[in-house]
């Protein structure tokens, strides 16, 4: 199986697994490859092609439905992203150094060093760090509410 940082590396990939994000939190979880193909204004095998390792990886699931397929997301595999970037990050227990990490990794290149990453794959980073430290303040902000 690819390395799921060259999975999510690809922006085409990530547009799609944003559609689908997009359609999880709007609650109807599930997508049909012609939604996203007039979403992204893509070919259908472009999406078709990507959705397969999307699937490969473990970052889609596909339901089948006579002809049509219908994919929702699966973020479990990310929980690999997630490790990899919560030494970057802090913890969930110091939300706003978590987002002041990501801002500086988001402005500049000074919050990767010298990686030898792209400027995609920086972006990419950054924008997966945002991601996760909101993440971390949303779940600090529930403990502390469960805690009350």
């Amino acid at each position: 199986m690819a390395d799921i940082f060259d999975i999510v590396a690809d922006s085409t990939r990530r547009e799609i697994l944003q559609v689908l994000l997009e359609a999880q939190s709007t609650g109807s979880g599930e997508v049909a490859v012609s939604q996203i193909v007039l979403a992204l204004e893509l070919s259908q095998p472009t999406v078709s092609k990507h959705l397969k390792v999307l699937r490969d990886a473990g970052l889609v699931r596909v339901r089948e439905e006579g002809q049509h397929r219908y994919y929702h997301l699966d973020s479990t595999p990310l929980e690999e992203v997630d490790e990899w970037l919560l030494p970057f990050l802090g913890t969930a227990e110091e939300p706003e150094a978590a987002s002041d990490a990501t801002a500086v990794g988001a402005s500049s290149s000074v919050g990767f060093g010298a990686t030898g990453l792209s400027e995609s794959q920086k972006e990419f980073a950054a924008s997966v760090g945002k991601v996760a430290a909101g993440a971390a303040a949303r779940a600090a902000a529930l403990a502390s509410r469960v805690k009350r």
